[in-house]
């Protein structure tokens, strides 16, 4: 006879603040009985699901950090003992998540599955610094990148042919990106904004060019995203 096995929700945390995380993903952390959650998950966050087990799986840059292999398993073994398994990724689960390689674990383990989408960090620091991703005549395209790469991979990250360009996990990887621009004939004055530690009390906002940002970042303890494009001037405010 099959062992009975719970079912794993791949819930979407958001940018960071509390009540950025949508209805969906509250309740479920509500009715929780354990939460495997990332590194950049705050402890705001944590108190929707005072219930549940909680284990830090998180990554960070520079840090000691879970493989990837062990928290599959230990997705699988939660759901083994348990009804309710939330994974907790900060953003949403679907970009730069790691969630292909959970759910094909998930599946080869014959263990059900759902993904409850968030806000990706993106879509929160153009909210929270007024500056749409488009801009109609000036930007009608955008793309999310990162450098982060797997082992044996390059890199050398490719410049993404599109109007504005949002880099995940920035830092020192968009000065590289940067001056890989400014070898590519993108102006001096092209318009960056870096956000670092979105929508949390410690937020910060930095207007600066891309040949200021090749020169490189200021060191930053949260994480950082970096937004290039003519849609990231600054507006004229008439009040």
């Amino acid at each position: 006879m099959q062992q009975e096995t719970g079912i794993v929700y791949l819930v979407g945390a958001g940018p960071g603040a509390v009540d950025l995380i949508t209805v969906r993903g509250a309740k479920l952390l509500a009715q929780a009985n354990i939460v495997l959650h990332d590194a950049l998950v705050t402890p705001e966050m944590l108190e929707l699901c005072p219930q549940a087990i909680k284990i830090s799986v998180g990554k960070r840059s520079g840090q000691r950090s879970a493989a990837q292999e062990h928290i599959n398993q230990q997705l699988i073994d939660a759901a083994r003992r348990h009804a309710v398994v939330v994974r907790l990724k900060g953003g949403d689960p679907m970009l730069f998540g790691r969630a292909d390689e959970e759910m094909s674990a998930l599946e080869q383990a014959g263990i059900q599955f759902e993904v409850v989408p968030g806000i990706t960090t993106a879509m929160a620091a153009a909210a929270s610094v007024k500056l749409p991703l488009t801009k109609r005549g000036i930007a009608r395209s955008v793309a999310l990148f990162t450098s982060s790469t797997a082992p044996g991979e390059t890199t050398e990250t490719r410049i993404p042919d599109c109007d504005t360009l949002i880099q995940y996990m920035g830092g020192r990887e968009a000065m590289l990106t940067a001056q890989r621009m400014l070898a590519n004939n993108f102006p001096n004055h092209y318009p960056v904004v870096v956000v670092q530690s979105c929508s949390r009390p410690d937020e910060q906002h930095l207007h600066m060019t891309l040949v200021q940002l090749a020169e490189g970042l200021p060191h930053c303890e949260g994480p950082v995203l970096v937004m290039m494009g003519y849609a990231m001037q600054k507006r004229l405010f008439s009040v």
